[in-house]
């Protein structure tokens, strides 16, 4: 399905206004030319601004060499201006061979010396020949300044950074790519389309088909359960409809010929739960006519039947006992106890056969505290719950009430361990 819709966005995108796909190939085509046409090489930027700082300083960078070269050796014009360095350490040089000559143990140092001389000869020698190569150049400089001016453009239309705009080139020439190609992309994504269509509209009967099945269980599981939970005329029926759509997907639904239906994720069909509470009224939208103590009863009929297939961890179920009374709320609190196996039940109740299926009970009350009512939730132990039970049983407690309240909590638990004792060991 992910498949197939990704294949019909990309055939609409290229199905879009063909001139505005030549307005936009036009556009791409101008970018690549440009950017190319500036033969952009990564790390120039860094390069050219190197240069173009010796090249603004030749004049400074020619008094250095001279000052360096005449500390070291002094001045070719032979002026007083320079002390040589080279001079004077010719004179200590003289002076160490001296000493060498007297002492040997100096030759460490002396051959040191004569290395110093070397390397700053040397250095004298490199500087001169850097002076010589200095030049004034004002038009390589304007040509540097015209090249830095023409990447910091293009970084400003096309990216931060010459390899950003480099690949906003190569993007734009894959675009391009998929313009002008898009007749034979059109004809081969129309085929992927049609290949997509056929099969997933072969799995979608499938599926519809199933659905059929599986709806006419539900009804008859669904008026069984209701029958049960005191709705004994209450009709129900799973409507199942498909929306025709010329670009949806070809299935054959029963016995109709091959048309084309919207499809999503789910399917074709559009499944709604009809309900017809009482004898001679039509089947209306569950969601529309259900009252609340209605709808509880539907759901937890629902959840009873699918329990083994409802993945929701939790069920809340409120007013469920509206309508209901005597051997009916027996047979509510069966199911709700039921659902426990698979599920979290949490059930508000006002009807003791309800409540004392219950595992854990508790008791809502409100009070008011500083002129503020504060809504407390109780947990109750046993005997607190023989006496709420009794409570909601007649409203005043008395020997009679509290006893009944007992024996209904003793048969609720006996039904739970003969339950469970069919469950262990089916057909006992």
């Amino acid at each position: 399905m992910t498949e197939w819709r990704n294949t019909r966005k990309t055939l609409q995108s290229l199905q879009q206004n063909e001139r505005e796909q030549e307005r936009r190939a036009q556009f791409l085509r101008f970018e690549i030319e440009e950017i190319e046409k500036a033969q952009l090489h990564a790390g120039e930027v860094a390069a050219l601004e190197e240069e173009r700082k010796v090249l603004s300083n030749a004049e400074r960078l020619r008094e250095l060499c001279t000052l360096v070269y005449g500390s070291i050796k002094g001045s070719d014009l032979g002026n007083d201006d320079f002390s040589p360095a080279l001079d004077q350490l010719r004179i200590a040089q003289r002076s160490l061979s001296e000493l060498v000559r007297l002492d040997h143990s100096m030759q460490e140092y002396a051959d040191s010396l004569a290395e110093a001389i070397y390397q700053l000869e040397d250095v004298a020698t490199s500087v001169s020949s850097y002076e010589a190569d200095i030049e004034d150049n004002p038009r390589r400089l304007a040509e540097i300044e015209e090249r830095l001016d023409l990447i910091a453009k293009l970084k400003r239309k096309y990216g931060s950074s010459i390899e950003e705009v480099l690949q906003r080139a190569v993007d734009n020439r894959a675009e391009l790519d998929t313009i002008v190609n898009r007749d034979a992309r059109i004809a081969k994504l129309q085929q992927q389309d049609e290949q997509f269509r056929r099969e997933i509209g072969a799995i979608a009967a499938q599926l519809s088909a199933k659905r059929q099945q599986a709806a006419q269980r539900l009804a008859t599981a669904m008026e069984e359960q209701l029958n049960d939970l005191n709705m004994r005329r209450a009709r129900f029926q799973v409507a199942i409809e498909q929306v025709a759509d010329e670009n949806g997907v070809p299935a054959k639904i029963k016995e109709q010929p091959v048309q084309h239906y919207a499809c999503d994720a789910s399917g074709i069909d559009r499944v709604q739960f009809l309900i017809a509470p009482n004898p001679g009224e039509p089947f209306k939208p569950l969601t529309k006519i259900a009252s609340g103590g209605e709808t509880s009863r539907l759901m937890l009929a629902l959840k009873t039947i699918l329990a083994g297939a409802d993945a929701t961890p939790t069920l809340i179920f409120d007013e469920i006992d509206a309508g209901i009374s005597g051997r009916s709320g027996q047979v509510v609190g069966e199911k709700l106890w039921q659902l426990t196996r698979n599920h979290q039940v949490i059930c508000v109740t006002h009807l003791p056969q309800i409540a004392a299926f219950a595992d854990t009970h508790y008791n809502v009350n409100k009070q008011i505290f500083n002129n503020r009512t504060i809504t407390q939730v109780n947990d109750l132990r046993p005997e607190q719950r023989i006496r709420e039970i009794a409570h909601i049983m007649g409203g005043n407690l008395t020997e009679f009430s509290l006893k009944s309240a007992e024996e209904m909590l003793a048969r609720s638990s006996l039904w739970k361990k003969n339950f469970q004792l069919q469950l262990r060991h089916p057909g006992k």
